[in-house]
């Protein structure tokens, strides 16, 4: 009996190791992408800016060799990424695509003008900027018109100025929580062996003697959760840039590296607090109190 006693003893502390790994894996896990998030958040920020854009409206009959001279300019200008020239022909063909009707055998005529699709540097995508350039653009030879949506560049960077905060916000609630997940799951461990601190403590071990292998153990069951936390964090980086390569998550070795030190030093030290504070708790306790 006692044999079977023991056995299922072990089989449950050892189902509250596992248990407490998993759980604090879990718990790193969420921390990780909270600071996977805050450190791209410029990253993130820049690659929604840099896609707002403006159209350059060309004259109907210009020439290739103007053309070709008015991107130039707008690709030597300091506040251009990039510049893509549509044909009227182009233009058509994708506006009759939206449509899902031949507008142009309707009318008769072709009535879209040749432009060049503009992207900025995130730098300058805002009102202020846009309306500048947009009164230098407009003074280049056969250019109509430049065209963008002021609506649509006030939202994003609104947006982006509102998610940045609620983002922060979200993650020091996730940090508070995150660190009450892994207080009361090392708690719950050590609650199972309070009687063993106790018989410790009553056959003259000392604080310090009573601590050392559950801080030790506590830093294994740490190590392992963040290895743990590494391959589900690894996973969902590659996930992230198989769907969002113009992030290049995996080449910013810098930021990687920046956020798994996070990771490691969050792990250790709150699974650490944690023991300690949990041990001291039953050190203190009577014996009478054990029970409740």
């Amino acid at each position: 009996m006692n044999r079977r006693e023991a056995t299922i003893s072990k089989r449950k502390l050892r189902s509250s190791y596992v248990t407490s790994i998993i759980s604090i894996s879990l718990v790193l896990f969420i921390i990780g992408i909270m600071g996977l998030f805050l450190l791209n958040a410029n990253k993130i920020s820049r690659h929604v800016k840099e896609n707002i854009g403006f159209t350059v409206i060309l004259d109907n009959n210009i020439r290739e060799v103007d053309m070709i001279r008015i991107q130039k300019n707008l690709d030597a200008s300091p506040f251009v990424k990039s510049t893509e020239y549509i044909t009227k022909e182009r233009a058509a063909k994708e506006l009759q695509e939206d449509l899902g009707e031949d507008f142009i055998a309707f009318l008769g005529y072709n009535p879209l003008h040749p432009s060049i699709d503009v992207r900025m540097f995130a730098e300058y995508a805002n009102t202020d900027s846009l309306v500048k350039i947009e009164q230098v653009i407009a003074q280049f030879p056969l250019v109509k018109e430049v065209a963008y949506q002021k609506s649509l560049v006030e939202m994003v960077n609104q947006n982006i100025k509102k998610i940045t905060f609620i983002l922060l916000i979200f993650a020091g609630i996730m940090l508070l929580i995150s660190l009450t997940l892994i207080n009361n799951t090392i708690r719950l461990t050590v609650y199972a062996r309070r009687f063993l601190i106790k018989t410790m403590q009553l056959v003259g071990a000392t604080h310090r003697f009573v601590r050392a292998p559950f801080l030790a153990k506590g830093m294994i069951h740490a190590f392992y959760s963040i290895i743990i936390t590494y391959l589900l964090l690894g996973g969902t980086i590659y996930l992230i840039e198989v769907q969002l390569p113009e992030l290049a998550l995996l080449n910013d070795i810098d930021t990687i590296a920046i956020l798994f030190a996070t990771v490691f030093v969050a792990g250790m030290l709150m699974v650490y607090i944690s023991t300690w504070f949990a041990v001291n708790k039953y050190l203190r306790l009577r014996n009478n109190d054990l029970y409740f």
